[in-house]
């Protein structure tokens, strides 16, 4: 990974990394409570070739909290991300998204940061009624709906092994992930009140029929789209992965032996190259006029 940099946004200061270059942006999204360690292997695979940027969005993993007044539900999770993009000029984006749906709430959004997005790469997203998602998700969930919950259900994840926990990061991946990257996942969420104040924030903003919403607002993003799942997920049904891909007028869909939610962590390669083919195909290249 590259070294970090901060950028001023209207929510607060973000951290990120850039790899620099001239080939194609491909900016990295990462899900709940991580960062953009996450993506570390896939980072490794493409920035020869291509710019990567990875912002550390406020979703309880970042050191920098933002301001109190932040609107940090998933739509301004998502208003955040397209703020990002705008504040780094950044055009021609490959956008791609892993284990939350601040991606695509933003390709479906009429942000005039969708102008930037050339493609769009949803890898094992919550979606539909799947929200939020599986076992992990709605337990931190409802937990966000009570008074000092978020902490509570945080302060287990001090002692490693207890982050394979299925209640915690066990059904995400299947490859255990490195206590060093889950050792920086955490330590905002159990050290800093702020993290959480800002997790909760994004929790309580969350709301059923969200994803309904925007899979009804697919047809209307008519760049391509590359749908990936992986095929042993234990949290994001496979099937709801290949409805999403339906949805957009220029959808395809790549299922991944042997990983599950965190396909940048169970099988980073595959992913690497299907990213990189994804930007090479012909008549991917050029983004719809601004709406």
């Amino acid at each position: 990974m590259s070294d970090t940099a901060t950028i001023e946004l209207p929510a607060g200061i973000l951290d990120y990394t850039d790899t620099g270059g001239s080939g194609p942006t491909v900016v990295l999204v990462h899900g709940l409570a991580m960062d953009g360690t996450v993506w570390r292997y896939v980072v490794d695979e493409l920035s020869e070739t291509h710019r990567v940027v990875v912002p550390t969005l406020p979703l309880g993993s970042h050191l920098r909290p933002m301001r109190p007044d932040a609107d940090l539900s998933p739509a301004g999770m998502a208003a955040l991300l397209g703020d990002f993009l705008d504040a780094l000029d950044l055009h021609e984006v490959t956008l791609v998204q892993n284990d939350v749906a601040t991606g695509m709430l933003l390709a479906v959004s009429d942000a005039p940061a969708v102008a930037r997005i050339a493609r769009l790469v949803l890898v094992s997203v919550e979606a539909f009624d799947n929200f939020p998602p599986g076992l992990p998700g709605r337990t931190v969930w409802l937990a966000a709906k009570l008074p000092g919950g978020v902490n509570a259900a945080v302060q287990p994840l001090r002692i490693a092994a207890l982050r394979r926990l299925p209640l915690a990061y066990g059904l995400l991946s299947r490859r255990t992930v490195p206590r060093p990257v889950t050792d920086g996942w955490v330590r905002p969420l159990v050290h800093s009140p702020e993290a959480r104040r800002d997790l909760t924030a994004y929790l309580r903003g969350a709301r059923r029929g969200q994803l309904q919403e925007a899979a009804a607002r697919a047809s209307g993003f008519d760049r391509p789209v590359l749908v990936v799942w992986g095929a042993d997920d234990r949290v994001m049904p496979l099937a709801h992965g290949r409805r999403l891909s339906a949805l957009f007028p220029r959808g395809s869909f790549l299922e991944i032996p042997d990983s599950r939610t965190l396909i940048p962590e169970d099988q980073p390669t595959p992913l690497a190259a299907a990213v990189r083919d994804f930007i090479a195909a012909p008549g991917s290249g050029t983004p719809t006029p601004e709406r």
